[in-house]
């Protein structure tokens, strides 16, 4: 039994730790790299984001179907399960192809070329999904992971400056990101068999015996609908900017989005930890416990939010500007300070998307996030159509609507449960992080800009921290502050 504990410890915290050096590739080559061409950074993530939506077309369900019917299977059924997701990935990997053909010929599409860049990327995305997932019934899922989150980081940085250097051209470069893909799923395919073999058995008769077909395909088309939608939500900026504004301007965004994610990438973890907590505490509809919990953790998030969004914001200037590529960088920073704010609004109101999914109203995920979709196209149309604000009119956008989306979850979950993630300690630690960055931010500056980078960081850092440790308005602040205290008085 302790191995068994101990297996999947191991797990996560690999994950955790790649994810991490992950993202520190991903700031470093969106700091030095990447501006050195901002329209083609822009193709790419064109590219990326139209392989994003083409994938879960691809999986239709299968590997979040993987995970949900496999406890009940046994080992000869999982294997079958398997080869069945394995036979509808590839099937419908097909018809989309012929829909891209059928859409190349029909439409008087310019860029509809950069759309059979996307097929590789978005077929390789979909057999990594079922592998990850049947890596994951395996408590197997670091390696997978290392494999799609370092690879491509270090392979487009590195195609960069094969085309910055005239080593390669455009669609060369174009390819070989593509080829990139190819090789995450032949090294994951390669993984997972060494560790699993699921025989050659395609005849699913005996399969759909034992688990009902209609359920099958019910939760698999419900799973679709929530990842499409999901992903569209969160896509969809990066191909409205390339076809409506320009392929720099998507570069440039791209960019922001990048360096203003990294706010949440606690809260991924966070959220990951207790999910099976607050699964547990709504089976057993013990809405006290979960209460006490949705507050603590909503201020926990909120205030490692708020320590690097003011780090951000009154520092990026400053750190831009010691860089060699601040001319470039430059209009980035009106879009991170706006992108970095919602992101905190969303790590401000704590796990209600996770709340919502785990409870009997799950289904209002997918509402909500259909009304997001709605929304935010709506949106992005109007700012670039009806104002001159460009690229900061598409972050607006953005903002607005992930705020209205974050609200709407929280009056739901208030109609149906009777909890916010709101008390009056998250009140006092708001009016902290606003009266100290509004101080700071105002206090003299000087000639340099390294030292006006550290030491206004720096004494918001300090003061934030202090204060919230002195009032205990974060418990596992105060936890982990005694800890080190207790360390440094042996």
């Amino acid at each position: 039994m302790e191995k068994e504990k101990v297996a999947p410890l191991q797990q996560v915290v690999l994950y955790a730790i790649i994810n991490y050096a992950g993202t520190a590739i991903g700031i470093i080559s969106a700091l030095f790299i990447y501006p050195l061409d901002f329209r083609f950074l822009g193709t790419v993530r064109f590219v990326d984001n139209i392989s994003q939506l083409l994938f879960p077309i691809m999986v239709l369900g299968a590997s979040h179907a993987l995970i949900k019917f496999y406890p009940a299977l046994d080992e000869r059924h999982r294997k079958q399960l398997f080869n069945y997701s394995l036979l509808s990935v590839s099937v419908i990997s097909l018809l989309v192809l012929g829909g891209i053909f059928g859409f190349s010929a029909m439409a008087d599409y310019k860029d509809s070329m950069l759309l059979y860049f996307a097929f590789p990327v978005a077929v390789a995305l979909a057999f990594v999904e079922l592998f990850k997932k049947q890596a994951q019934d395996l408590q197997k899922i670091a390696v997978p992971t290392l494999y799609e989150k370092i690879f491509p980081k270090i392979a487009l940085p590195a195609i960069f400056l094969l085309l910055i250097g005239g080593f390669v051209s455009e669609y060369q470069s174009l390819a070989l990101y593509a080829a990139s893909y190819v090789l995450i799923f032949i090294l994951t395919g390669i993984y997972l068999f060494k560790r699993f073999s699921p025989g050659f058995n395609y005849r699913f008769k005996t399969l759909f015996g034992t688990i009902s077909r209609k359920d099958y395909f019910r939760y698999s088309l419900y799973s679709f609908a929530g990842s499409l939608g999901s992903l569209l939500a969160f896509r969809i900026d990066g191909i409205i900017i390339y076809n409506l504004i320009s392929e720099e301007a998507n570069g440039i965004f791209s960019t922001a989005v990048t360096l203003a994610s990294t706010l949440q990438i606690p809260a991924v973890g966070m959220f990951a930890l207790y999910a099976p907590i607050i699964s547990t505490y709504l089976k057993n509809n013990n809405l006290p416990d979960l209460n006490i919990k949705y507050k603590e953790i909503a201020r926990l998030l909120f205030f490692i939010g708020a320590v690097l969004y003011s780090c951000i914001f009154l520092g990026i200037e400053d750190l831009f500007r010691i860089l060699p590529a601040y001319e470039k960088l430059k209009d980035t920073i009106p879009i991170i300070i706006v992108l970095g704010f919602s992101v905190l609004i969303n790590m401000a109101t704590g796990f209600n998307g996770e709340i919502i999914t785990y409870s009997k109203y799950y289904r209002f995920n997918l509402v909500a996030i259909l009304v997001l979709i709605l929304l935010n196209v709506s949106l992005n149309l109007y700012f670039i159509y009806y104002t001159n604000t460009g690229i900061m009119g598409v972050a607006y956008a953005s903002f607005f609507s992930m705020t209205l989306f974050n609200i709407s979850k929280l009056v739901f979950i208030y109609k149906k449960f009777r909890l916010l993630p709101f008390d009056k300690s998250f009140a006092k630690l708001a009016v902290v992080f606003v009266s100290s960055g509004i101080a700071i931010y105002f206090l003299p500056n000087f000639e340099s800009h390294i030292i006006n980078l550290i030491y206004k960081t720096g004494l918001s850092i300090l003061i934030n921290v202090v204060v919230v440790y002195k009032l205990r308005l974060v418990y596992q602040v105060n936890i982990w502050a005694d800890k080190v205290f207790a360390k440094i008085g042996r």
